[in-house]
């Protein structure tokens, strides 16, 4: 487990910033650059497959629909990080042959994208990378400061109910 030996010390370093507007600005850009530190982890883990995070993020999505799929708006709503052109993206999943998209019988607007069995074969070699950046994650911070963690993020996100 790595401690800092007072907080804000690894921020100041990396961004050589020394004051913030307040606690909340620091808090913030804290998060900001813990998040582009994972993305940033989760893009290398995937570019030797010649995938992005982005396009990692649908391939996982369609395996945990496999084998009915999901149409476009579906997948777009449990994306990690919303989008702006899902469509682009299953475009260049479906020319690699990692994803099909057919037309339903009700509703010929309508496409479902199912991931293929090569879409599959796929995460089959990039889970276990992405694997060991979990660990590596839960290697830092205890379950209690994981859950903790959660719990203080979707406060920032997750709309009032």
């Amino acid at each position: 487990m790595l401690e800092q030996t007072t907080v804000g010390d690894g921020l100041k370093q990396r961004i050589k910033q020394s004051r913030f507007e307040s606690p909340a600005h620091e808090a913030m850009l804290n998060l900001l650059v813990a998040a582009g530190h994972i993305r940033q982890k989760t893009e290398a883990a995937c570019a030797p497959h010649d995938l992005t995070a982005a396009q990692f993020n649908v391939l996982r999505i369609l395996r945990g629909a496999y084998p009915e799929g999901y149409p476009r708006g579906e997948i777009a709503l449990r994306m990690v990080e919303r989008a702006p052109d899902v469509t682009r993206l299953t475009d260049r999943l479906e020319r690699r042959g990692l994803v099909e998209r057919t037309r339903t019988r009700t509703d010929r607007r309508l496409s479902i994208t199912r991931i293929t069995k090569a879409g599959l074969d796929l995460l089959r070699h990039v889970d276990p990378p992405i694997r060991a950046i979990s660990r590596e994650f839960a290697e830092r911070l205890s379950a209690r400061d994981q859950k903790e963690l959660s719990r203080m993020c979707e406060r920032i996100y997750v709309d009032e109910q």
